[in-house]
C-alpha cells in the first residue's frame, strides 16, 4: 500500500468524485482564486519594476553616477581632485562643471532653469545628453561662442527655435557708479534636446563651461565633477570609499541620494500594492477553510470509521491538512505559471486590448512613457510563491484540527 496512509488518503479526498458538487465548486473557486490572485500580483509588480528601470535609465543618461564637489559649492581645486578620482579603478569618466540657476528670457516670455555649464566632449563620456538631441548640434556649445542648448519642453515656454535668441540672467550681479545691474548674456539657441523627463527638458539648459564660468564670475573653478561609475548599482559604495581616499575635505555624492525621494516613493508603492494584492491571494487562500470544513462535515462517517480502524487524531489532521496543502499547491502553481507568462508577454497583451477596444493606455501627449514596461524579478517571483503557499497551508490548520476533534460514536450515532 502507498505510504504514509494519510497522504494516500489526503490524495483520494482531492482527485476523488464526491457526491457535493457544492463543495467540489467551492475548492474550485479557491484553487482559481489564488492562481488569479498570484497572476495578478506578479503582473503588477512587473510592471512596476519595467518603469522603475525605464525611469532609472532616463535619470541615469542625463544625471551622473556620482558627483564630487566642494563644501561651499565651488571645486577650486577641481585638477587634482580628478587626478586622485581616477586613480580608483571603478571610476570610468570624468567631467568638470558649472551648474547654476538662471532666468531666461526671449521677447516677453521668462522661465526659470538651471545653466550647466560643461565642456562637450568630456560630458558625453558621462552622460547620454549627447544622443538626446533632436535638433542642432551638440557640439555647437564651443568656447567663446556663447551657445545654448535648451530642453524641449523650455525652448517651448519660450517659444525658441534653432538660430533664436536668449538671454541668461544670473543671480549676481555687477556694481557701477549708475548702480547694481544684473549680470546677463545673449545667448544662441544651437540645440534642443529630449531626455524623455520633464524635470529636465523643461528646467535645464546647457552652455560652454567657459561661457558660463564669464557668466557666473567662476573662472578657474568649476562646481564639481561628474563621474561614471564601473557599476552604477555599486554607486553607495563607491561613492563612501571614494570620499574616504580623496585627499582634502570632499562632498561625494552617488545617484541615489540625488533622487532619494523618488525610488523611496517608488519603494513605498510597490510595498503598498504588494501588501494590497497579497489580500486577494489571501482571502481566496482562507476560502480553503470553508471548503475544507464542508469537507470534514461531509466525512465524518469516513473520519469515525478511519479513527476505529486506528489512526490517531494526528493522523487524521494530517489528512486534511494534505489535502488543503494540495489545493493550495496547484493554485499557487498556476498562478505563478500564469503570472510569468504574462509579465513576459504585458506589452503585447496590452497591444491587443488597444487594438480590441481602439483606446491608448498611455497616451503621448501625457505620458513620456508611452509602452507599458515589464520586469520580471525571479526574486519577487519566488517571494510571491512562498508567501501565497504559506498561507495556503496555515488555512488548512483549523478545518484538519476540527476533524481530528470528531468522536467516532457521535459521528456514527445515526449511520
Amino acid at each position: 500500500m502507498f505510504q504514509p496512509l494519510e497522504v494516500f488518503i489526503g490524495l483520494r479526498y482531492v482527485r476523488a468524485k464526491r457526491s457535493n458538487n457544492f463543495i467540489s465548486f467551492i475548492s474550485l473557486s479557491s484553487m482559481l482564486g489564488i492562481a488569479l490572485g498570484i497572476t495578478a500580483l506578479i503582473t503588477v509588480l512587473s510592471v512596476m519594476n519595467g518603469f522603475q528601470k525605464e525611469v532609472r535609465e532616463r535619470i541615469l543618461s542625463m544625471t551622473a553616477h556620482a558627483t564630487i564637489s566642494g563644501s561651499n559649492g565651488r571645486l577650486d581645486d577641481w585638477r587634482e581632485a580628478r587626478a586622485a578620482a581616477q586613480h580608483d579603478p571603478n571610476v570610468i569618466a570624468s567631467a568638470p562643471y558649472i551648474r547654476a540657476e538662471a532666468l531666461l528670457s526671449a521677447g516677453s516670455a521668462t522661465a526659470g532653469a538651471f545653466v550647466q555649464g560643461v565642456l562637450p566632449d568630456e560630458e558625453s563620456t558621462v552622460s547620454d545628453i549627447a544622443q538626446k538631441i533632436v535638433a542642432g548640434h551638440w557640439d555647437a556649445l564651443q568656447p567663446g561662442s556663447y551657445g545654448i542648448v535648451l530642453g524641449r519642453y523650455l525652448a517651448q515656454s519660450l517659444g525658441v527655435g534653432l538660430g533664436d535668441k536668449v538671454t541668461v540672467f544670473a543671480p549676481q550681479a555687477n556694481v557701477t557708479p549708475a548702480g547694481v545691474l544684473p549680470r546677463l548674456k545673449r545667448f544662441d539657441v544651437v540645440g534642443i534636446f529630449d531626455s524623455g523627463m520633464y524635470e529636465y527638458d523643461r528646467g535645464l539648459a546647457f552652455v560652454n563651461i567657459d561661457d558660463a564660468a564669464r557668466l557666473y564670475q567662476m573662472e578657474g573653478t568649476v562646481s564639481g565633477l561628474r563621474l561614471k561609475l564601473s557599476d552604477l548599482f555599486r554607486a553607495p559604495q563607491i561613492a563612501r570609499d571614494l570620499a574616504n581616499s580623496l585627499p582634502g575635505a570632499y562632498w561625494v555624492r552617488d545617484w541615489t541620494q540625488e533622487h532619494a525621494n523618488f525610488f523611496r516613493a517608488v519603494q513605498i508603492e510597490k510595498t503598498a500594492m504588494f501588501v494590497i494584492l497579497m489580500l486577494i491571494v489571501a482571502v481566496a487562500a482562507f476560502n480553503l477553510v470553508s471548503t475544507l470544513v464542508m469537507v470534514v462535515t461531509d466525512k465524518q462517517s469516513d473520519i469515525a470509521i478511519l479513527r476505529t480502524l486506528g489512526i490517531t487524531p494526528r493522523g487524521i489532521m494530517a489528512i486534511f491538512v494534505v489535502q488543503g496543502t494540495v489545493i493550495g499547491f496547484i493554485g499557487t502553481a498556476l498562478g505563478v505559471i500564469g503570472g510569468v507568462a504574462l509579465a513576459l508577454n504585458v506589452k503585447e497583451a496590452v497591444a491587443f486590448l488597444e487594438q480590441l477596444f481602439k483606446i491608448k493606455f498611455l497616451s503621448p501627449e501625457v505620458y513620456p512613457i508611452t509602452d507599458l514596461p515589464s520586469a520580471l524579478m525571479w526574486s519577487d517571483v519566488s517571494s510571491i510563491a512562498i508567501v501565497a503557499f504559506a498561507l495556503s497551508v496555515l488555512a488548512t490548520l483549523y478545518p484538519a484540527w476540527r476533524a481530528a476533534r470528531t468522536q467516532p460514536a457521535e459521528a456514527l450515532r445515526y449511520e
